[in-house]
């Protein structure tokens, strides 16, 4: 088996091998994939990450041998919580703007190394959530506070469907990179996450961070948004937004009416 890593700000993954074809998620730079076939100039290949699985171009596609794979997924992997951060190549002497949720593998002191190649991160790193401080009810309270900041800077993102950036995400993309901004893995689809974590039989029991899961006529389980708090929910519909949800579903204010029938509440930390 081949692999490789994305060296590019982010590369569309589609559902063909055709960039007509239809975009089902995006790999941002410093995720770790497997090749799994290849096609003309196409590759498919499995996300380290979530092992989603699809189609990239070729030209955009950095390759790696399996012993080098094989560090960059073990090492500690931060991840960047500037919206657009510089990363400098000091091998190739480039420049590539980089996204919010990056991977930096094995950043020390600003600096890490991928296939020898030697990159310089000077923006900011998120923390993982930390319970761990004396204090245990108010310190968790704080830590599930600065998911819910971390979750805020994809506020007013556009919806577009498969996306995982700030300047496009969809619904499961959204809590997917909220929780990888804490080093807390959730799977890519809404159904896939539907099955993470622990359920909350009432929304007066939910706390910041809880992820809300709402289901169509047939009973389908098709949005997902973050619990900002018991009253209102951040998700992506049009656009990252925040509304007013209760045991029905997500209340929208503007058109003055229930928009999504809530199906359950998880809890993943």
């Amino acid at each position: 088996m081949n692999f490789g890593i994305c060296l590019q700000s982010v590369v569309p993954v589609r559902v063909d091998h055709s960039h007509m074809s239809e975009m089902l998620t995006q790999v941002l730079f410093g995720e770790l994939y497997r090749i799994i076939e290849s096609e003309e100039h196409w590759i498919r290949i499995q996300l380290a990450y979530d092992n989603y699985e699809g189609w990239i171009h070729q030209k955009q596609s950095f390759s790696l041998d399996e012993e080098e794979f094989l560090r960059l997924i073990h090492v500690d992997t931060s991840v960047s919580i500037d919206l657009v951060q510089l990363l400098s190549n000091e091998t190739r002497s480039s420049i590539t703007p980089i996204l919010l949720g990056s991977s930096l593998p094995g950043i020390t002191d600003e600096k890490f190394s991928i296939a020898k190649q030697t990159f310089i991160f000077e923006g900011l790193k998120s923390n993982p959530l930390n319970f761990d401080t004396p204090g245990p009810t108010q310190n968790r309270q704080n830590a599930k506070q600065t998911l819910i900041d971390d979750a805020l800077l994809y506020f007013n993102a556009p919806y577009l469907w498969g996306g995982r950036t700030p300047f496009g995400i969809d619904c499961s993309g959204l809590t997917q990179m909220v929780y990888k901004l804490k080093k807390i893995k959730l799977l890519r689809d809404v159904v896939q996450q539907a099955k993470q974590g622990e359920p909350i039989n009432f929304i007066a029991e939910s706390e910041p961070g809880d992820l809300a899961f709402f289901d169509d006529e047939e009973g389908n389980i098709t949005h997902v948004g973050l619990l900002i708090n018991k009253e209102q929910i951040l998700h992506a519909s049009g656009h990252v937004r925040i509304d007013k949800i209760d045991h029905e579903g997500i209340f929208n204010e503007e058109e003055k009416r229930y928009t999504y029938k809530l199906r359950m509440i998880k809890r993943i930390i």
